[in-house]
């Protein structure tokens, strides 16, 4: 799978002028106040600035991708107020520790181009780390993060299959439609079982053809498991948008 080596990198971006230590408290005492929802006019100010900090280090990094790699991120510079606040409710995390506030996706087409994609960003962001999150997914949830710091700001670079990919808009969009806590492990049981399951079949399809040593009629099997897969996912999401 993914062996790194961080010791060289052509990227012209680097850590420096990161957070003094008074501002990161200033800022994680803000971030106690929206996980308890109290605060002012002055508070939404603050993290409104807070946020805005991000946009150019999400520009840098998104214009590094295109240009070292010729990819094309998608993303935002920055998370909204409701979903920084959630955040906070949802995880025993302080403000400036939240990796997310910036992020941007790229989608692959299988897991051997996702390892490859991975390599080269860790090759380009010295500073990068990785959170794999394939053989122990989050609820299901199965993605490679790349965590790039500039200028004292995180950045995270999601990089997904295009399976994973569709099981990930799958749980969001029944968040979406039926139970905002369905993506975070809660809401429906059955809902939670489907969703658990084709994760699974996921990981199961995607490690599997990695495997050389397997027969031509097992690699058949599973590559026609993997297009019945695809094909339900796409069908649930279809009739969950058109619930919407």
């Amino acid at each position: 799978m993914i062996r790194l080596c961080c010791c060289e990198s052509n990227t012209h971006l680097r850590e420096n002028s990161g957070m003094d230590e008074v501002s990161k408290t200033k800022i994680d005492r803000l971030g106690g106040r929206l996980r308890k929802g109290n605060i002012d006019e002055g508070d939404l100010q603050l993290l409104d600035s807070y946020r805005l900090s991000f946009a150019e280090p999400y520009e840098l990094i998104v214009g590094t991708i295109r240009n070292d790699l010729s990819l094309e991120p998608t993303g935002r510079p920055a998370k909204s107020t409701s979903s920084i606040s959630e955040k906070l409710r949802r995880e025993s995390i302080r403000l400036t520790q939240i990796q997310d506030i910036a992020g941007c996706r790229l989608v692959v087409s299988d897991i051997i181009e996702q390892d490859k994609v991975v390599e080269s960003l860790v090759r380009l962001f010295s500073n990068a780390s990785i959170v794999d999150r394939r053989s122990i997914p989050s609820h299901g949830y199965r993605a490679v993060h790349v965590i790039a710091s500039v200028r004292g700001k995180s950045v995270e670079i999601q990089v997904r299959t295009s399976l994973q990919h569709l099981w990930a808009e799958l749980s969001e969009k029944f968040s979406d439609v039926v139970d905002p806590a369905i993506k975070y492990g809660g809401g429906d049981d059955v809902i939670q079982q489907i969703l658990m399951r084709a994760s699974n079949l996921v990981n199961i399809c995607e490690k599997s053809s990695l495997r050389d040593e397997l027969p031509g009629e097992v690699k058949q099997t599973i590559g026609e498991v993997q297009t019945n897969l695809q094909r339900l996912m796409l069908n649930l999401l279809e009739g969950l948008k058109r619930r919407r």
